[in-house]
C-alpha cells in the first residue's frame, strides 16, 4: 500500500536536496501549497505545508495540474522538470515547455475549478455579509431603549466588486424634561447605501454609488446621493486594499419642515481594508463632497468598522459612522456621529 500511494503521488525536489511527497494544492508564484501527511503542525492547515518557490529544484506530478504560461494562457497535463524548465504534457498536444525561475501559478483539477467558477458567479454566489446587533434596555428609576444594527456586504469577482452597507441606532428616553414630558425619541437615524466596481485596466475602474439618509431629530426624511466616477486600486493585496477614487455627484434632500435642497458635488474618496492576523479585519470608507453649485460648503461621510471573530460566523464587532454638513438647515446642528459595538454575524455565500 505504501508503494502504491507513492506511485501516485507528486513530488517536489528542493534545492537542499531534500523530496516531499504528497499532492500539490496550488502555487501563486511566491509559495507553493503542499498537502502531505507528514507536515508541521505550525503549518496552516492539517495535512498542508507551505514551500517558498524560490527554493523548489523539481516538481513531479502524478496527475494533471494546471500552470498558467508568462504569456497568461493555462495549460493542463501531468507536470515534470527538465533542467531548469517545467514540462506539462496535455493529453492533445506537444509538451510546453516552462521556466521554473518564471514562479508560474499552479493550481490542482479542484482548485482549477474553483477558479473557473469564480470567473462567472452567479449573482447570489461569492458575497460575504456582515450583520451586528446591540440593545439595551434600563428601566426602574431610568427608562431607556437603544437599539443600533450594522450590515455590510462584499461580493468580488476577478473584474467586478458590488459593496453594500446600512447603519442605524434608535434611542429614546423617558427622563422627565419638565412637568409632564418625557425626552422621547433621543435618536433615530438610518444610513445605508451600495457602490459598484468594474474594472477596466489592472489598477484603474469605473465605479457608481447611491447612498441614502433619515436622520429624524435632523428633521431630514431623506437625503439621496447619486455618484459615478473612476479609481485606482493602490494596494491590492490578500490582506490590504486601498481603492481612491474621484468623480461627481447629485444629492437631492427633504426635510420635515419644507426645506428641499438640490446640490451638484464632486466626490473625493477611498476604500480602504486590512486584516489582522486571521481573526480580525478593519474597513474605513471616506467621502468628501466639495459642493460645485454652492462654492464653499461641502459633507463629509466616514464610516469605519472593527470586526474580530469568536467563532467562523460569530463575531464582536464595533462601528463608528460620521456625517458632517458645513450648511445645516436652521436649528440642526453640523455634526452627526453614531458609534455601536455588538455581536457580529459572518455569512458566506
Amino acid at each position: 500500500m505504501a508503494l502504491a500511494f507513492t506511485a501516485r503521488a507528486d513530488t517536489v525536489t528542493l534545492d537542499n536536496g531534500d523530496r516531499l511527497t504528497g499532492t500539490i494544492v496550488k502555487s501563486d508564484g511566491k509559495v507553493l501549497t503542499l498537502k502531505t501527511d507528514a507536515a508541521s503542525a505550525t503549518e496552516p492547515g492539517p495535512g498542508t505545508i507551505t514551500l517558498k518557490w524560490p527554493s523548489i529544484r523539481q516538481i513531479t506530478s502524478s496527475g494533471p495540474l494546471y500552470v498558467v504560461t508568462p504569456q497568461g494562457m493555462t495549460v493542463g497535463g501531468a507536470v515534470t522538470t527538465e533542467g531548469t524548465d517545467l514540462m506539462v504534457a496535455p493529453t492533445t498536444g506537444a509538451p510546453q515547455r516552462i521556466p521554473l525561475a518564471g514562479a508560474p501559478t499552479i493550481r490542482s483539477q479542484s482548485e482549477e475549478t474553483a477558479y473557473e467558477q469564480s470567473l462567472h458567479p452567479g449573482v447570489l454566489q461569492s458575497w460575504q455579509i456582515n450583520t451586528s446587533l446591540g440593545f439595551g434596555l434600563a428601566e426602574g428609576n431610568s427608562h431607556t431603549t437603544n437599539l443600533a444594527i450594522g450590515f455590510d456586504a462584499t461580493r468580488a469577482t476577478l473584474h467586478d466588486k458590488v459593496t453594500a452597507y446600512m447603519n442605524s441606532i434608535y434611542a429614546s428616553s423617558g427622563l422627565v424634561v419638565a412637568p409632564g414630558v418625557t425626552a422621547g425619541v433621543t435618536a433615530n437615524d438610518i444610513r445605508g447605501g451600495a457602490m459598484y466596481q468594474h474594472d477596466v485596466f489592472e489598477r484603474a475602474f469605473l465605479y457608481g454609488s447611491g447612498d441614502f439618509e433619515h436622520n429624524a431629530l435632523q428633521f431630514l426624511n431623506l437625503r439621496s446621493i447619486w455618484g459615478g466616477g473612476a479609481g485606482y486600486h493602490v494596494i491590492k493585496e490578500m490582506d490590504t486594499t486601498l481603492d481612491l477614487f474621484v468623480g461627481g455627484n447629485y444629492t437631492r434632500e427633504t426635510y420635515s419642515t419644507g426645506i428641499r435642497r438640490n446640490v451638484g458635488a464632486l466626490t473625493i474618496g477611498d476604500l480602504f481594508r486590512h486584516q489582522f492576523g486571521k481573526n480580525t479585519t478593519l474597513n474605513e470608507a471616506l467621502d468628501v463632497y466639495p459642493e460645485v453649485s454652492h462654492l464653499g460648503d461641502y459633507r463629509v461621510a466616514l464610516d469605519i468598522s472593527l470586526a474580530t471573530k469568536i467563532k467562523a460566523w460569530l463575531g464582536w464587532q464595533s462601528t463608528l459612522s460620521d456625517r458632517y454638513i458645513s450648511d445645516p438647515i436652521p436649528n440642526t446642528v453640523s455634526n452627526d456621529f453614531i458609534f455601536s459595538t455588538g455581536f457580529n454575524f459572518t455569512f458566506n455565500h
